[in-house]
């Protein structure tokens, strides 16, 4: 049976470069943008995450989202919202704790960290 690796986690954007632009500063992130703002890819110490253009928002909840890990959630989680992102929902079950938001674009994720403070 053939082994897949991840390559790249792609997220559809009406705004490419901006939204990558925002992901890199939170992800220690280098921007590529060679297609004019097409297509721009963020790389991090072995993160490839992609943005692509698409001529409207994507609908509904997505599908797919991104757990990440981090030193201090409640301070991460401040700081992100005051840089565009939206608070969706802060949650606890059995001693675990993780922060839901929303990217700029709408796209959501989680964060939370080691200790599950």
């Amino acid at each position: 049976m053939p082994t897949m690796t991840v390559e790249m986690i792609t997220f559809d954007s009406t705004d490419p470069r901006a939204l990558a632009t925002w992901w890199a500063r939170y992800t220690d992130g280098t921007v590529h943008d060679d297609s004019a703002g097409e297509f721009v890819m963020v790389t991090s110490d072995g993160l490839r995450l992609g943005f692509q253009r698409v001529p409207d928002p994507t609908p509904g909840k997505n599908r797919l989202h991104l757990d990440l890990t981090v030193v201090d959630r409640r301070t991460v989680a401040e700081m992100l919202v005051a840089d565009g992102a939206k608070l969706v929902a802060n949650h606890e079950e059995s001693g675990f704790c993780w922060t839901v938001l929303a990217d700029p674009d709408g796209n959501v994720f989680c964060i939370t960290q080691h200790n599950g403070a």
